[in-house]
C-alpha cells in the first residue's frame, strides 16, 4: 500500500469517526489526487480553521478557482459549517477532508468526474 492510499485511509476514518459521514471512497480518491504534493505536507496538508487567511485560500482556490463558484457569502458560511461539522477542538483538519466535505456539500462531484 502506497504513501497516498495510507493517506486516503486515514481520511476516510476521519470522514466516519469525526464527521459522522460514510465517504464516497471514488470521490475521496479523487480530491485527495487533486490536492496534489500538499497531501505530503505536515503544515499543507491541513487547513487552520482558525486563521481568516487560511478560510479565504480554501474559498479562492478551492471553491472559486476549482469548483467553479461564485463568490458569495454562502461560500464561507460553507466553509465555516464543514469546520463546524469536523470539530472546531480537531487540531488537524486534513485539507482533502475538507475539500471532500466542500465538494459535498455543493454538489460538485461532476468536477471530479
Amino acid at each position: 500500500m502506497g504513501k497516498r492510499d495510507e493517506l486516503i485511509a486515514v481520511y476516510a476514518d476521519d470522514l466516519k469517526n469525526k464527521c459522522g459521514m460514510t465517504p464516497d471512497m471514488d470521490l475521496l480518491t479523487k480530491v485527495t489526487i487533486g490536492c496534489g504534493p500538499a497531501i505530503y505536507n505536515a503544515d499543507a496538508s491541513t487547513v487552520a480553521g482558525s486563521q481568516k487567511s487560511e478560510l479565504e485560500t480554501v474559498k479562492t482556490n478551492f471553491l472559486m478557482k476549482k469548483l467553479g463558484l461564485a463568490d458569495s457569502p454562502d461560500l464561507m458560511a460553507a466553509i465555516d459549517s464543514v469546520i463546524e461539522t469536523y470539530g472546531k477542538s480537531e487540531r488537524n483538519k486534513y485539507r482533502a477532508v475538507v475539500y471532500y466535505m466542500l465538494t459535498k456539500h455543493f454538489g460538485k462531484e461532476s468536477v471530479y468526474g
